[in-house]
């Protein structure tokens, strides 16, 4: 079976809608409050919060086919391989492009990344069976039981404080947002009637792209306001739930395995 290509998730739009207040581009798209939801609720996952991660171990090096954005294609590379071990029972592979000859350093990689992403809840990562990482400063992505990462990017959103709400967004994609062997949630007509319902969209991203973003771009808000409700402020509060209340409902009503996450009080 002919693998689709990875869904991307487009920092460079993002990253202009930073700079820019929410009021303006509200006025400019008629009713979505921001621009890209992984710049507005960058304390959703921190470094304090719990990870089910447990362990990971060096499995060796095999032929692996990867996407790799560099390319703008599939590519056939021989990574460096980890299993991570996830409290849940879940497992994740992760390669590393053996573009990093040294194996301590593929290995902090891997562990690195393989807590964090533990600590996203565990309806993100019943999608996710690999992770892709190289070097490089490409948009992260998700999809095809992946999420693509690569490290110069990584460390930009880090310097941001986002690099656990951009692995969010991605983990979306990969487990509510695509095709079998799970539910695509955006193509079901509780989604789609949702989508009807509410005035419009969260953000500018997720207008433009309705089918492929707007999952991952409302799950972020719907998150932040149901299990980080002390994380942020008013303002964001009434926006979410007047931009998207047909949504939050949707989300709310399929009862997501999120552990270690728990509600805020």
């Amino acid at each position: 079976m002919t693998r689709s290509l990875i869904l991307i998730f487009c920092s460079v739009l993002i990253v202009v809608g930073c700079t820019t207040s929410a009021n303006t581009w509200s006025r400019f798209i008629h009713g979505s409050p921001y621009h890209g939801t992984v710049w507005n609720f960058p304390d959703a996952i921190n470094s304090e919060d719990p990870s089910t991660f447990l362990e990971i171990k060096y499995s060796g090096k095999e032929s692996r086919q990867m996407y790799d954005r560099r390319q703008n294609d599939w590519i056939r590379d021989t990574p460096h391989l980890f299993v991570a071990q996830y409290s849940d029972q879940l497992t994740i592979e992760v390669q590393v492009n053996s573009e990093f000859a040294d194996l301590d350093i593929a290995r902090e990689i891997a562990f690195d990344y393989a807590w964090r992403v533990g600590q996203l809840p565990e309806v993100l990562r019943k999608g996710v069976k690999t992770l892709w990482i190289h070097d490089g400063k490409y948009p992260f992505g998700g999809g095809n039981e992946s999420i693509d990462i690569y490290i110069e990017q990584g460390e930009e959103y880090a310097s941001h404080n986002v690099l656990e709400e951009v692995l969010i967004h991605e983990g979306a994609h990969a487990s509510l947002n695509w095709p079998e062997p799970l539910l695509d949630h955006g193509k079901t007509p509780g989604w789609l009637l949702a989508q009807q319902s509410d005035e419009g969209f969260i953000s500018t991203y997720a207008k433009q792209h309705p089918q492929r973003e707007d999952i991952s771009e409302s799950f972020l808000p719907w998150f932040a306001l149901r299990y980080r409700l002390d994380r942020i402020s008013e303002s964001d509060q009434r926006k979410i739930l007047q931009s998207i209340p047909h949504r939050l409902k949707y989300f709310d009503a399929q009862k997501f395995a999120m552990y270690p996450v728990t509600a805020s009080n």
